[in-house]
């Protein structure tokens, strides 16, 4: 088990090292072709696909916003009842 651990760690330090050769040591190149592969990231061609982009993270903080205030308003509002007993003797 820790002679496959160590092949798979080799493989994957070897291929961290090669892409980062390709992209001539730089590191944020390397994260942006992964991006660009995986597809979490698409190339932006025009000013529209900008803004349409910024436009659609701008409504996603909105909603958690909308989510989050109320939530923290309440918490930070909330009563707290203490009953006072007497004491008996």
């Amino acid at each position: 088990m820790a002679g496959a651990g160590s092949l798979f760690g080799l493989w994957a330090m070897a291929a961290i090292i090669g892409g980062l050769r390709q992209v001539h040591w730089h590191i944020s190149e390397l994260a942006r072709q992964l991006l660009l592969a995986s597809g979490l990231m698409q190339p932006i061609h025009t000013m529209v696909d900008f803004y349409t982009h910024i436009k659609g993270i701008e409504y996603i903080i909105c909603v958690m916003f909308f989510i989050a205030f109320p939530m923290f308003y309440r918490y930070v509002n909330r009563q707290t009842h203490h009953i006072k007993r007497p004491v008996r003797k």
